[in-house]
């Protein structure tokens, strides 16, 4: 899994940024988004981010691309624990 956490002042850059974010994973909490673990979309996204949003950062911007190994452990609470994408059907 990959979490991917932005800080952007703009307004109008923000949402844009969340968009196109959202084409590649979905959204766990305001600024925070999930990639799933696929090398293929990760490297698209940062494509996207390296030439179309970079440029237009200012210093106070910040974005964080942070892999999860399949070892790390993930506590949730409140709504979040029902967010699971892994179902077991025994029948």
């Amino acid at each position: 899994m990959v979490l991917v956490s932005y800080d952007i002042s703009d307004d109008k850059l923000r949402t844009k940024f969340a968009r196109d974010l959202s084409k590649y994973g979905f959204r766990l909490q305001y600024s925070l988004f999930q990639i799933n673990n696929s090398e293929h979309l990760l490297d698209n996204f940062i494509n996207i981010l390296e030439n179309k949003y970079s440029s237009k950062f200012s210093q106070s911007d910040s974005v964080l691309i942070i892999r999860l190994n399949p070892n790390c452990k993930i506590d949730k609470y409140g709504y979040a624990k029902n967010e699971d994408s892994d179902y077991f059907v025994i029948g």
